[in-house]
Formats: C-alpha cells, sequence, structure tokens
C-alpha cells in the first residue's frame, strides 16, 4: 500500500514541490512524468524510508470513514522541479519498494493513466506566456469536491458528494460543506477529459500553458499575459475571485473558450490557507439537508443565492440543459449530435456542414458520437418562424449570445423532476424562462470573445478524433481566438 498527496498542485520551474506519502513498504521512490502526446518519463527520485500514516477519522464518527474536511496532516517531502523540466501538466507515481514488491514496476502510459498510488501537478513556466498566450485551465476545486479518497482495497468513501462535512461557520470560515486538498485521490478526471485533449493539442502543434483553479484565485494578474483561457471538461466549483479575473479578462479583450459543461454552477470560499474550500450546497448530511436553500448557487437571486447567473459569463447555464444517469460512469446518451445553425459562420469554415437555411434537413456535429455529454449546459431559447433557435437573454445570457448548435433533450435526467430539495426545485426559476432544455453551443462578443461547447465531452469527441468535424471546429476556435482581435460572431 502507498499513497499520497502534494501540498500545493502547480509550481513553477526551479522552485520545490512538496509531497505527502503513507506506505507499508519499508522504502519509496518517486517517478514523474510529462503529460503529452504520451506520457513521457521524466525523472525518477532515490529511495525514501517508508511509513505508514493513518487519516483523520470523519468528524461525524462514520465508522471506517476518513475526513474529507481536513489536513491529513501527513509529514512533508519537499524535492526541486529541475529548471530543464518543460512545462505542462506533469504526474508523479508512488512506487512502493522493499521485500517482496517488484525492483522495477513497468513505466505508466496513457492506457494505465487512471489509478491511485499517483497524483497530477501542474509545472508553470518561469516567465508567463513565453511558450503559448493559451492558458489551460485544469479545474482542480471540481476535483477535490469529487474526490473520495479511497484505499484500494477499502472504501474510505468521503467527498462533498459522499457523507460529506458541513460546518456551521464561525470564527472567520464561513457556512457550508467543507473540502480539503491534503487528501490522497489518484488520477481519475484527469485521464477521462484532459489526457485526450492536451495529447490532441500536442499532436496538432497547439503549445499551451497551465494553471489550477487556485492560481486564477489568487493571482488577479494572471490572465494578463494570455490571450486565450481554456476551461476543459467538468468545471462546476469557481470562487468569486476565479470569476471576478476571468470577467475582468474578458471585458479587456481576452477570449474564454469553454469546452466543458456544468461550468460555474456553485461558488466555493477557500479557507485553512488555501488548503480546503467551504461550499454552501443542497447535499445532505445522511437523510438531513444542513442549510436551505444552499446560498453558494450562483444563479439563484440573493439572499438565497449568489445572485450572479454563470450564464452571465459562459452564455449557458446547466439549469437549462441536463445530465443522463451514472450508473455505468458516464451513462448512456444520444448520439446524434447538435443541429447546426448558420453554417456559414467561421466556426464552420471547412467543415462543409449545412443548416436548414436551403430549406433541407440539417447536419448534425457530433452526429454517432457522445458528444452531447454526461453532463450539457444550455440557454434559455426561442425558435422564430423558420426554426431557428435564439437565446431569448431573459436569465443572463448576453444578448449577442448567437446559438450555433443545440440538441433538446428529450428526455431529461429524472433527477431534475425527483421532488426533493436541490437544484431544480428552488422557487425562484422564472416561468419566463422555461423553454426546452437544450445542450446549446455558441458563443458571444463583449470585449473579447466567450465561447461554450456546452457539454462536458467536446474535449473527449476532439482528443480520440471521433467526429472530423468537430475537429475541425476546434482548430477554427483555436486559430481564431487564440490571438486578441476582432472575432465577432
Amino acid at each position: 500500500m502507498i499513497e499520497g498527496y502534494l501540498g500545493r498542485e502547480s509550481v513553477t520551474v526551479g522552485e520545490e514541490m512538496t509531497f505527502h506519502l503513507s506506505t507499508d513498504a519499508p522504502r519509496f521512490r518517486l517517478r514523474f512524468y510529462r503529460l503529452g502526446s504520451e506520457l513521457f518519463p521524466v525523472g525518477e527520485s532515490g529511495e525514501f524510508p517508508g511509513t505508514r500514516h493513518e487519516p483523520p477519522a470523519h468528524p461525524d464518527g462514520l465508522p471506517g470513514l476518513a475526513s474529507p474536511a481536513d489536513d491529513w496532516g501527513w509529514p512533508p517531502l519537499t524535492l526541486p522541479v529541475p529548471g530543464d523540466w518543460e512545462p505542462g501538466i506533469h504526474v508523479v507515481e508512488f512506487v512502493a519498494c522493499g521485500p517482496g514488491r517488484p525492483e522495477n514496476p513497468p513505466l505508466l502510459d496513457l492506457a494505465g493513466l487512471e489509478g491511485p498510488a499517483r497524483e497530477f501537478f501542474v509545472v508553470r513556466p518561469r516567465v508567463p506566456a513565453c511558450r503559448s498566450r493559451i492558458l489551460y485551465k485544469k479545474s482542480t476545486f471540481t476535483r477535490h469536491a469529487y474526490n473520495r479518497a479511497d484505499l484500494p482495497g477499502a472504501d474510505r468513501g468521503a467527498s462533498l458528494y459522499d457523507h460529506p462535512v458541513h460546518r456551521a461557520g464561525g470564527d472567520g470560515e464561513p457556512r457550508g460543506h467543507k473540502v480539503g486538498f491534503h487528501r490522497p485521490g489518484g488520477v481519475i478526471d484527469l485521464a477521462y477529459w484532459d489526457a485526450p485533449f492536451i495529447g490532441w493539442l500536442e499532436r496538432n502543434g497547439y503549445p499551451v500553458e497551465y494553471c489550477t483553479d487556485l492560481d486564477l484565485h489568487e493571482d488577479p494578474a494572471l490572465l494578463d499575459s494570455y490571450d486565450l483561457l481554456l476551461s476543459v471538461g467538468h468545471d462546476e466549483y469557481w470562487s468569486a475571485e476565479m470569476r471576478e479575473h476571468a470577467e475582468r479578462f474578458v471585458r479587456s479583450g481576452g477570449n474564454i473558450a469553454f469546452l466543458s459543461a456544468n461550468t460555474c454552477w456553485w461558488r466555493v470560499r477557500p479557507t485553512d490557507g488555501n488548503t480546503a474550500f467551504v461550499s454552501d450546497t443542497d447535499h445532505h448530511v445522511g437523510e438531513e439537508y444542513p442549510h436551505l436553500p444552499a446560498t453558494d448557487q450562483w444563479w439563484v437571486p440573493a439572499p438565497d443565492g449568489v445572485g450572479r447567473p454563470e450564464n452571465t459569463l459562459t452564455g449557458v447555464s446547466f439549469r437549462n440543459g441536463g445530465m443522463w444517469p451514472a450508473t455505468e460512469w458516464p451513462g448512456d446518451r444520444p448520439r446524434v449530435g447538435y443541429t447546426v445553425q448558420h453554417a456559414g459562420h467561421w466556426l464552420y469554415e471547412g467543415t462543409g456542414m449545412r443548416d436548414a437555411s436551403g430549406g433541407g434537413t440539417p447536419d448534425r456535429l457530433g452526429a454517432g458520437t457522445p458528444l452531447i455529454g454526461y453532463e450539457c449546459d444550455g440557454a434559455a431559447f426561442f425558435r422564430d418562424a423558420d426554426g431557428i433557435a435564439h437565446a431569448t437573454g431573459e436569465d443572463g445570457t448576453p444578448e449577442s449570445f448567437l446559438i450555433l448548435g443545440i440538441y433538446v433533450l428529450d428526455p431529461v435526467h429524472e433527477n431534475f423532476h425527483d421532488g426533493k430539495p436541490g437544484h431544480w426545485n428552488v422557487p425562484v426559476r422564472e416561468p419566463s424562462v422555461r423553454s426546452p432544455r437544450a445542450a446549446t453551443m455558441g458563443l458571444y462578443t463583449a470585449g473579447g470573445t466567450v465561447f461554450t461547447a456546452g457539454t462536458t465531452d467536446w474535449p473527449v469527441v476532439c482528443g480520440h478524433e471521433q467526429d472530423p468535424a468537430v475537429v475541425r471546429v476546434t482548430r477554427n476556435l483555436l486559430d481564431r481566438l487564440r490571438h486578441r482581435g476582432p472575432a465577432a460572431g
């Protein structure tokens, strides 16, 4: 048994990184990789003495479960980041050494990227934007919210969703569910959403630099050196500071591509020296909801929520979208793709796709693939006399938002209508915006240009090159938005 976590998930070339490990092996070593078109080995440490450390017990006294809220407090191991490492997303593998263990186990590869006894971290360049003016934000807050910190062979499952911890607040700590960053979790979401797309970017000559949610939260000037910010996959949890920095970036002419969904659904408030966050959500603790309404819901009007609808930034919202059941995660979903609108737009250049303007049947972007993702976001919309969907703008979507692809969700996942307290039963949702829920792809310009794919699985379909039109649209998007300038819808 060996597991561990990092003191911080991003580090600059030439600085130090800190690891916290627990193992029943007498010794261990660390292997390092850079994630790109392949999983490239970049170094290996010497051996260190191993020690077993226990996690803190669950604060509610749940037997066998570890705390998802507390710093696990394992002793630190500090190592320098070599000056010749290439910036990017890196993976550290924890290798147990000693009797009864392989002396030289096989190296990890992309096929075996997901698993325990490893973690990922971002290596940033000393000089921002020295390699690229595209910044890829890894959604680390969302990763921590879902992290169960399970141990292979033992279910310790506690997270924001499984046996969460709710704190009443006070003494400088806000009220809400608390999640700690200093816990092991292995590699899961990185392997599913990010790795295919990062590999595609590298194979196709798109250099990017990387940051974490915490980097964007802490540094108001982080985006100043870049022209395009990428949000990829599942990007559910945002702090107010992240939003402020992203919105200012767009107002100043910066571009954002949300190749993601369920984006900016909950507000988080980092605490404990930014090693944990608190979010007042509608997740139950046992059989009880500790606090409703959930005041960290972005779109719900104050005082019952934050009162800053996420679609004022993204153009779309999960409340106008949907999801599919996850008994076999990520679940079955439609494979019909987006109905194409405005096929003459620059986004569709070179795809050969057609809309209904000539009276024919419009093409479907991503048909035959699971492009309409495990979760998807949409805009409230109406149809004109020709059947073209237009955003109403009534619930926060910018007036200039242009719908370029749409898929009406039928059926919507039944959990949206289960009658329990939660996302969909807050009584403040305006009847005027109850158009059908629909995955929505589109963009708007307000200083810079903001594109939204409206689905978690855009980077998966593009990364695995499952649909040539999705790949071409992604190329058009990156080629246009990687430089600040006119990119009007």
